[in-house]
C-alpha cells in the first residue's frame, strides 16, 4: 500500500513538472509568436467542455458573410444578452492616412469583447488587417491602403448588459497651416490644371499672407528652395521610411536642409511664389509615396468630428413591425440597398441603435437595419 501511494505520488509530481514546463515553454514562445486575442481566449476552454465555444467560434466565421454598410463617423448602442450568440459586422471605405479607431464601453465592466479589422481583397476573400489586444476593449490602426475594409465585433460568451460602439476616424498628420482647417481647403486632389492638361497633385489651403506654415509630422527637411511650379518650397521626409510632404508657394522659408524638426514647427510662411503669383496666397500641400508617387493628402490631415449620444437606459431582445409594412436594408440610410421588407406584427431581433435606425439580426441570421419608428420593442 505505501510502494503504490509513493508510486502515485512520484508521478503526479511529474506530471505537474511536465504541465509546468509545457506552459513555460508556451509562454516563451508567445513572446515570439504573438497570439491572438481570440487564439488566448480559446485557450480558456481547453480544461472543460469546448462545445460553446466552438459555436462562438463558429458564429464569427459565418458572420464574415454579412455585408451591412455603414460611414464615419458611427455610434451604435444595444445590449447583450446572455446565451445568445452574435456578432456585429459592418462594411466601409477607408482611405490611405486616416487613423482608424474603435471604442466599446460596456455597462458591465470586465466583458471583454474582440475586434477584428479586415481588408475585401479585388478576388472577394478577406485579408486580416488587425485585431485588439486580449482584454482591451478598442482598436487603432493608420489604413495604409485605401478600399473597403470589413470590421466584426464579437463580445464574449454569456455576455450580458448595455453598451455603446463608436467607430470613427482620425488624421495621420498634423494640419499644414497654422491656425486653419478643413474648411480653408479650397482646391483638392484631381482638380483639372491648365485646361485638363494635368490634375493637381494635392490640396490648396488658403490662408493671409505670412500665415506660418508647419510640419504635418516629425521627420527631417529633405530639401528647401524656389524653382518650377512650385516657387519657394520645403520638402519633409516623415520619419525614416515615411512619406514625402511638398510644401510650396511659400512666401518665405524658415527652414534649412537636414533640419529635424517635429510636428507644430514652422517651415515657413504663406506666399503666392511660383505659378500662383496670380492667386491668393495659398499653401500648396503634397504628399509623396515611395514607389507610389503623389498621393491625395485630404485624408491625412483632415479632421473629423466624432458623434455625441445619449446612453440608453435599457434595450428588449425582440421587436416587432408596428407599421403595415417595413423595408430592410443594408445600411441606416434611406439610399440603402433594399434586401427585402417585413409585415405587421413580424418579428426581429432587436441588436442595437445608431441615430433613427433599428440594427436588428433577421431570423435566417443575417444583420439588416430597419427605420427605428417602424418597430416597437416587445417587453
Amino acid at each position: 500500500m505505501q510502494i503504490g501511494l509513493q508510486v502515485r505520488t512520484f508521478f503526479m509530481i511529474v506530471m505537474t513538472i511536465a504541465v509546468s514546463s509545457c506552459n513555460q515553454i508556451r509562454n516563451i514562445a508567445d513572446v515570439f509568436v504573438k497570439p491572438t486575442a481570440r487564439e488566448l481566449y480559446a485557450r480558456e476552454f481547453e480544461k472543460q467542455d469546448s462545445l460553446s465555444y466552438n459555436k462562438w467560434h463558429k458564429e464569427f466565421l459565418v458572420s464574415k458573410n454579412d455585408s451591412l454598410q455603414i460611414h464615419l463617423p458611427y455610434i451604435e448602442q444595444g445590449a447583450y444578452f446572455k446565451n445568445r450568440l452574435v456578432v456585429y459586422t459592418y462594411n466601409l471605405f477607408l482611405e490611405e492616412g486616416v487613423i482608424f479607431n474603435i471604442i466599446i464601453n460596456n455597462e458591465i465592466l470586465g466583458t471583454r469583447c474582440f475586434i477584428d479589422l479586415l481588408k475585401l481583397n479585388e478576388d472577394g476573400g478577406l485579408k486580416d488587417v488587425m485585431q485588439n489586444n486580449f482584454g482591451e476593449n478598442n482598436l487603432k490602426f493608420k489604413i495604409v491602403e485605401s478600399g473597403v475594409y470589413k470590421v466584426l465585433i464579437q463580445p464574449e460568451l454569456n455576455s450580458q448588459g448595455l453598451f455603446s460602439v463608436e467607430i470613427y476616424n482620425t488624421p495621420s498628420f498634423g494640419f499644414p497651416v497654422l491656425g486653419k482647417g478643413n474648411s480653408a481647403v479650397q482646391s483638392f486632389w484631381g482638380a483639372a490644371r491648365d485646361g485638363g492638361a494635368r490634375s493637381h497633385e494635392g490640396i490648396d489651403i488658403f490662408a493671409e499672407r505670412k500665415t506660418p506654415v508647419v510640419a504635418a509630422a516629425a521627420g527631417r527637411v529633405s530639401s528647401t528652395g524656389e524653382r518650377g511650379l512650385g516657387g519657394k518650397q520645403v520638402w519633409l521626409k516623415a520619419g525614416l521610411f515615411g512619406e514625402s510632404l511638398y510644401y510650396a508657394h511659400l512666401d518665405t522659408i524658415l527652414v534649412s536642409t537636414g533640419s529635424k524638426v517635429e510636428i507644430g514647427d514652422t517651415l515657413g510662411l504663406v506666399g503666392n511664389t511660383g505659378n500662383a503669383r496670380t492667386t491668393a496666397p495659398h499653401l500648396h500641400f503634397g504628399i509623396y509615396k515611395t514607389g507610389k508617387g503623389a498621393i491625395n493628402p485630404l485624408p491625412f490631415v483632415k479632421v473629423t468630428e466624432r458623434l455625441s449620444f445619449k446612453p440608453l437606459s435599457s434595450m428588449a431582445e425582440r421587436s416587432k413591425i408596428s407599421s403595415k409594412v417595413a423595408n430592410i436594408r443594408n445600411a441606416p440610410t434611406v439610399s440603402g440597398t433594399i434586401l427585402g421588407e417585413i409585415k405587421r406584427n413580424d418579428t426581429v431581433s432587436l441588436l442595437g441603435y445608431t441615430e433613427n435606425w433599428a440594427h436588428v439580426q433577421l431570423k435566417d441570421g443575417k444583420g439588416a437595419f430597419i427605420y427605428k419608428g417602424l418597430i416597437s420593442e416587445i417587453d
